[in-house]
C-alpha cells in the first residue's frame, strides 16, 4: 500500500498527457468522459471596471459568498495568481446549475465581471490503474 501514491505520482504526468486530446484535437470515441463532479468558474474583472466600482459592490459579494459556502454550493474559493479575480469550485453537475448560482451574485448582477465555466471530474486515466 505504500507504493501506490509513488506510483500514482509517477504515473500522473503520463495520465494527464492520456486525458489531453490527441493531436488531431479530438479524442477516441471510446475513451472514457469523466462525469462532471463540480464546475470550476472562473471570474475576471471587466475591462473598464475600475477598483472603486469593485469595492462599493464587495460587501454584498462576500456575504453572497460567504452564504452559497455555507450552502455547500461553493465547495472551494481561491483569489487568482494575477489579482484580477477569483476562481470557485461549484457544486454542479452542470455548467447551468453553476451560471444560475454565479449569476445571482451582486458582482454579475451588475455586469462587472466576465465568466467562465469549465465543468471537471475524476481523471479519467487512473481507471487503467483498476483495470487488472
Amino acid at each position: 500500500m505504500k507504493f501506490l501514491l509513488p506510483f500514482i505520482l509517477s504515473a500522473y504526468p503520463f495520465a494527464a498527457a492520456a486525458q489531453s486530446p490527441l493531436a488531431s484535437g479530438r479524442l477516441p470515441s471510446d475513451a472514457p468522459t469523466p462525469k462532471p463532479t463540480e464546475v470550476m468558474v472562473i471570474l475576471t474583472v471587466k475591462e473598464g471596471v475600475t477598483r472603486q466600482q469593485i469595492m462599493s459592490i464587495m460587501p454584498a459579494e462576500v456575504r453572497a459568498t460567504v452564504k452559497l459556502y455555507l450552502d455547500g454550493t461553493i465547495r472551494q474559493w481561491y483569489s487568482r495568481g494575477d489579482g484580477k479575480g477569483v476562481i470557485f469550485l461549484i457544486d454542479a453537475k452542470t455548467v447551468e446549475d453553476a451560471h444560475a448560482a454565479i449569476d445571482a451574485m451582486p458582482l454579475s448582477k451588475e455586469n462587472l465581471v466576465d465568466h467562465e465555466y469549465i465543468p471537471v471530474g475524476p481523471l479519467m486515466p487512473l481507471m487503467a490503474l483498476l483495470a487488472r
